[in-house]
This record gives structure tokens, sequence and C-alpha cells, in this order.
């Protein structure tokens, strides 16, 4: 099967050798102009050279990547440094760095072909970033695209990868690290979020070099150029500031757009960028100094992945690919937007579940609201991360919803327990159930419900959308003035959606002036409830009548997946107890959706991992406030594995596939092995823990499908 792929090497080769005849001999042939994409503004090149600075590490190396102390950073720090801090940062986001997790032995810089080496890991190549601008100054989407020296030109490959979450396009440097440590190219994009805030008070911007500056003086177009600006008038910004001081508009929330909608978009773009990249890197150059073109998608081994947002939008990019780039997709943990009537039924076991196939923004307002509650259930006592919870906050909030009539039960335990039902009524699966007390402590559903609301309104940072904003606080909660450091160094620090990098989410209604969201005051309660007017106002949007009502349907609309994948090969891996993406309303209906559209042409397996949530970076996160350094949430360790395992092994199955034709394995569940042992202390991940992807599952470990029905094994 797949015999171009095999041919590809010997093509390029063959193409390679003619291009550089050509560029070589007086021919009456003009030789191919390697062309930057015209939606690619100011493009830039940088070579590392793997010992001082290099693609994947920042020239660290896999030491610099596990220690739990960031990068020594200078103020200002210089352009190299933000580079450096943002991969840093946006590396050990997304994965699990403890020596005992896996890190290091199982991924990391220094695996290589499945062993683990005493390689620091640094890849020398030429990175290669441009700006995708639509002219609106509004949105401007980074691509970063990087040529290892080892590019494969036998047999090339390009692994294209969205950002995580609301992340700088640095969000899919742990997906990038499987390409590169194979050979090919990878190409990454912000898909229209980003760290670098707008700084309202100071009126601060952070341009392409992550370098801040004040707005006033950032170009209007190349190098220097704002990441994002808020588009508020001087007169609006002086009366925003005047009112509400201090304040933060972030790309992703406050750009007035709906960037989801364009996600798959974004990764096809970037795509394109990377193949032009490779060309600038490998190919021949011209009389005139311009490269010639050998490498394109039809002789190019094209993989798009990717984690969380980001596999949700390779999957928009492979339903919206019409010319051909994207030849397999390899996804762990999508956000996946469903139909509004996907007609699909989700069955685990021998019960169909009642709720499924909702979108993001309609389930997660539904954790805002009864999460925090739910952490009070019995069943949570042994749950990673209690602690962390105000009991006194989280009682107010179980009161608080009784008095509303949401919860009919009277007493603490009970309204725990009704609110945790109500979790599971609206598709959680029972193995969710220990991770909402971590999940309410960082205030994960409302930074994800504000966010979301802003971008799905497509509102102004000035509308103080359900009196929510952003902003540095106080101890008690406060709203204060963010320091020189942490201002010097946002764009190498923020994940782009607070509560990060120091600034927190922030109730502006709150009873007695703006607090902190957690530690706020409700009008309607007169309690401390983590603003439970605010997350009921989110909820309402979704079936209002008032203008922003309107637009967040509308933009919802407009990022509903199809299913339709034209027969294009693609794994998901997907853990069972994700509480923040859960697979009832993700994974599961749209391999069922996927699997009724493209019939008898689909090839989409879909891997689903027993012990494995969304937060791979949580089992091993660490407390740096104490010394030494332990787990923040002790528990994660002992019963969560790395799903980030599975995502590699899922890039593994499509490059066979691709390459030499290897069947894809079959839909099934992986049943891995918790760690087990005390909690903060668990032993080393080993294999036993992490079964392969099984070639010929058993028959109770199988996922099976008819039309669009899903089912899937206990």
């Amino acid at each position: 099967m797949h015999p171009e792929f095999r041919r590809a090497g010997r093509t390029a080769l063959t193409l390679l050798s003619l291009a550089a005849a050509v560029a070589g001999c007086n021919s009456s042939h003009s030789p191919s102009v390697n062309q930057a994409p015209e939606f690619a503004v100011a493009p830039t090149s940088i070579h590392y050279d793997g010992l001082n600075d290099d693609l994947l590490t920042a020239g660290i190396g896999k030491g610099g990547l596990g220690s739990v102390f960031p990068p020594v950073i200078d103020s200002p720090p210089t352009p190299a440094q933000l580079r450096r801090l943002a991969i840093y940062n946006n590396y050990r986001a997304l994965l699990d760095t403890s020596i005992n997790g896996g890190f290091g032995t199982f991924y990391g810089p220094n695996v290589k072909g499945g062993e683990a080496t005493s390689d620091a890991g640094m890849i020398a190549g030429t990175e290669f970033t441009a700006y995708d601008d639509d002219g609106s100054g509004a949105l401007d989407v980074m691509m970063v695209a990087q040529v290892p020296d080892n590019f494969d030109r036998n047999a090339p490959c390009l692994v294209v990868a969205a950002s995580s979450g609301s992340r700088g396009a640095y969000g899919a440097i742990s997906t990038a690290e499987w390409g590169l440590k194979r050979g090919c190219a990878v190409a990454m994009t912000d898909k229209g979020t980003g760290a670098g805030p707008h700084d309202l008070k100071s009126d601060a911007v952070y341009i392409r070099d992550n370098s801040r500056v004040a707005a006033a003086a950032a170009a209007a177009s190349g190098a220097s150029a704002p990441q994002f600006v808020s588009g508020l008038g001087a007169g609006e910004l002086a009366s925003f500031n005047a009112v509400t001081p201090d304040r933060f508009a972030f790309k992703h929330a406050h750009s007035g757009r709906n960037p989801e909608a364009d996600w798959g978009r974004y990764v096809l773009h970037a795509a394109k960028f990377g193949l032009w990249a490779i060309n600038q890197a490998i190919a021949p150059v011209n009389f005139d100094g311009s490269h010639q073109v050998v490498v394109t998608a039809a002789n190019t081994m094209v993989i798009a992945s990717g984690a969380s947002n980001a596999g949700g939008a390779a999957i928009a990019a492979a339903e919206e690919d019409t010319e051909g780039l994207i030849d397999a997709v390899a996804v762990s943990e999508p956000n996946l937007e469903m139909p509004a009537d996907p007609g699909v039924t989700v069955q685990r076991g021998a019960a169909n579940i009642a709720t499924v196939a909702r979108t993001l923004f309609d389930y997660d307002t539904v954790a805002d609201v009864f999460q925090l509650c739910a952490s009070q259930s019995p069943a949570a006592a042994s749950a990673p991360g209690l602690s962390l919870v105000r009991a006194d906050v989280a009682a107010n909030r179980c009161a608080a919803l009784h008095d509303k009539g949401l919860l009919a039960a009277t007493t603490l335990v009970a309204q725990g327990d009704e609110s945790l039902q109500k979790l599971r009524d609206y598709g959680w699966e029972p193995e969710s159930s220990l991770l909402h007390a971590s999940l309410a402590a960082l205030e994960v559903a409302p930074a994800v419900a504000v966010t979301y609301a802003n971008a799905l309104a497509r509102a102004k940072v000035s509308d103080n959308l359900c009196g929510y904003s952003f902003a540095a606080t106080t101890g008690a909660g406060a709203v204060t003035t963010l320091d020189a450091a942490s201002l010097e160094q946002m764009a190498g620090n923020s994940n782009g959606i607070p509560p990060g990098a120091g600034v927190q989410l922030v109730n502006n209604e709150s009873v007695g002036g703006p607090l902190r969201d957690l530690l706020s005051t409700s009008p309607s309660t007169g309690l401390q409830d983590a603003n439970l007017d605010g997350a009921l106002c989110l909820s309402d949007l979704l079936d209002g009548s008032d203008a922003a009502a309107q637009s967040v349907r509308e933009s919802i609309d407009a990022t509903r997946r199809t299913g339709r994948l034209n027969g294009k090969p693609v794994v998901i891996v997907h853990g069972r107890a994700d509480a923040l993406l859960p697979v009832n309303h993700t994974s599961r209906p749209y391999a069922a959706l996927e699997h009724g559209v493209d019939g008898a042409a689909s090839k989409l397996s879909y891997i689903e991992v027993t012990n494995a949530q969304h937060f791979d970076a949580f089992i091993g996160l660490q407390n740096t406030s104490v010394f030494p350094p332990t787990l923040l949430l002790p528990g994660y360790d002992t019963r969560y594995i790395p799903l980030h395992i599975y995502l590699e092994r899922s890039l593994d199955a499509v490059y066979a596939y691709l390459k030499d034709g290897t069947p894809l394995p079959p839909s099934q569940v992986v049943r891995t092995v918790p760690r087990g042992g005390t909690a903060g202390a668990a032993p080393a991940l080993a294999a036993s823990n992490v079964p392969a992807i099984a070639s010929a599952p058993a028959a109770g470990d199988t996922i099976t499908f008819t039309a669009s029905t899903i089912v899937v094994p206990e």
C-alpha cells in the first residue's frame, strides 16, 4: 500500500540532482522559484548549531527541559531568551517531565528509536518564522517551521501541528519533537491564539520577536508589528482604564474574531509554509539567489498532529483539505465540536450514554457551575488536589446552587453528591470523578468558559462580558499592577488563557469591588461562592436573546465538524478519565460520526486509554514554593499514566502505514496499569504500565461501529 511514499525519496533525489544540473548550465528552461505563500508576512530565518542553541530545546537540552528551574533571563530579556523561555514552558506544560513519570525513558529529546540515550537531544537546523496576516491587524497568526540539518531528503516528511490550548506557536513543540527526531521538518501555528497580551494600562504590546514595547512604537508591519492589539481607540482605552485599570487583553479572548472557526485553515497554511521552508533550507539556488522547488506535497509525507485544541485543529484541517496537502492525522484528546444533531449513538458496554456530542462551551459551562461543589462529594475524598480547594468557598457554592433551585439537597455532603451526579449525567465518565477537585482548584473551567465566551461573542475587552476581566491580583484578591519582571517575560511565560504568568481571572462585579474570581462574592447571593453569578451568566449565553448570545451561537455553528475525512488515515487517542474534554462529547461521538459519514472508506482508528486524563503535566507537577520541591498534586502519579506515549505511538502507526503500508491498529481500549505506590512518591513508570496498541486486540477490548453507533467495551 501507498508505494508513492516509497518512491518519494527517489523522486526527491532525482529532482534535487536535476535541479542542480539545471541551475549549473545554460538551459533554455527557467528553473522553478520557491516563493513564500502570499499569506506569509515578514518571513525570517535563523540557523541553530545544535550546540549553543537548537530547534527542540532552545539550547538547554533534555536536562534543561526537565529542570523545575526555568532558564536564566536578563532584564530586559533578549528575543533569544524569550524564545528559550517559551519553549521551556510550553514543553513542560504539555508533558510530565519527571524522571519517574517516563521522561527520558519513554519519551523526551534523548529517546530515539524507542531507546533512551545519554544524548541531550539538541537538534541543529534552520527555523523559519512568518505571520499569517489577514490585513486586519487583529489576528496575527504566528507560524514557525523548523528544518533539521539531518532532514531526510530520501524520504521527505513534514509534521504540522497547531498549539495546544490558547498558547503561542511553541505550544506545539512537544508534538514537533517526534518529527524532528525522525529527520522530518515541522511546521507549527498558534492558530489565532497566543501569549503576548495588550497591557492596557501602559498601552504596551508584544511585537513579533516577543519583546514588549509601547503600542505607539510598534510598526504597522514587519518584525516590529504587534502580535496583538485590543482594537480600542484612544478614547475607548482612556475610558476603559479609568473604570477598570491594570487590565490585560489576550488574543484568543479579545481579538473580536472567532479564531476556532479558522483553525483548520491555519493548519493548512502552516503546511504550505512548512513546504516552502524545506525548499528554502535544502533546495538548489538559482542564479538570482532564489531557491528552487524540489519538495512538494506530492512527494512529501505530511502528517497533521497535536493534542487537545491542536488535535481538533488537525482534524479540522483534514476535513477542509481540498488540495491533498495532508496525508494522515495522529492526535490525542482532541477538542471536536460536533454537529447540532449528529445522529450518533454512543454505547459503553451494554448501556447507551444519554448525553453526548455537546460542544465545548456547552459542557464547560456546566463544569463551571457544578465542579467546585462536586469536589465536596465523599466520592472525591481521596481526590488529588482536594487540599487546594477552599472548603468554605466550595460550601458556599453548594449553598448558593441550592438557593437558586439548581440543587435539591440541603446538606453539604448531599449537595456534593448531587453536583457530581449532574456532571455524570451530562456525559462525564465515572473515571473523571477524582479529577474535578483539582480542576476546580486550578480554575480550569472558568478560565476556559470566559475565554471562549469572549471569542465566540466576538467581544472587545471593553465589553466586560459577564463582568469578567484579566489582571494581576494581591494575595487577598484585589486588582494590582503586575511587576516589571513578569511583564518583560510575559510572552515567554503566558499560556494565553489566565490564570497564569501572574495574571488572574477577575470578577469586576464582586460585592465591594473587583476581586479575583475564585475569592469573589456574588451580588445575588451575598456569598463568597467563586462568582456563581458570572458562571450562570456565561451559561445563559447558550440560549439567551441578546446580541452576545446570538453571536455565541453563530460562532459555535461555525466551528462544528462534519466527520467527512474522505478516507484519510487517522488515529485518535483519548484518555477515558479526561475531565476537561470528556470522551462522550468528543472522540467517541466523532468516531461514530465519521464512520457513519465515510462508511466503508473510513480509515479512522480510535484508541481509548484507561487510567489516562487530559493534563499529563499534572502527573509530575512540582510545587516550587517549598524546598526541596514536592508534587503539587500527589495522587496523579499513582493513578494516571502519560497519554503522550500513545500520541507518539499513534504517530508511529500512521508513519508506518504511509511508508510501508502497515495496517493501522483497529479501534480498541488499551488497558494500562497505574504506577500505584505512595501518593507523591510513585515508583518509576515501567513498560508493563503502558502496553502497546494491539495490532489484533482481544474481543473484549475491540471498539466496534455499526452505522453511526460506537460500542466501547467496559
